[in-house]
């Protein structure tokens, strides 16, 4: 990556340990498409007003030349994502499968059908 890893840190008291794996999922990203030039993630607690259990929300913007990809794992709301690191490697899973998709367009690796 070109550009170091933005981690945020909202609603939720900032944890080095949380902040480093999010580094090493966003490293990894390199391997599916080796032109990132930068990611920002966002990691959102639960509103303060919610009780305890309430899933966490993350989001990954990611930029590659010509185009930006994200991830928002708001509107999902499952509830294994109480676990900020299980919403963690989901939010990373997807922007993975658009990784891949966005590099099999570049490639034009795209099936077309007979007409």
């Amino acid at each position: 990556m070109q550009i170091p890893v933005q981690v945020t840190f909202r609603q939720v008291d900032p944890s080095p340990a949380v902040e480093a794996r999010a580094r090493e999922l966003a490293g990894r990203l390199d391997h599916f498409y080796s032109r990132v030039t930068g990611c920002h993630v966002v990691i959102q607690g639960p509103p303060a007003h919610k009780h305890k259990g309430a899933p966490y929300s993350v989001r990954i913007d990611v930029i590659v030349p010509g185009h930006e990809l994200f991830v928002d794992s708001e509107h999902d709301r499952h509830t294994e994502h109480t676990d900020v690191y299980v919403a963690l490697r989901d939010a990373f899973d997807a922007m993975r499968r658009q990784l891949e998709d966005y590099a099999r367009r570049q490639r034009g690796d795209i099936k077309h059908h007979a007409v």
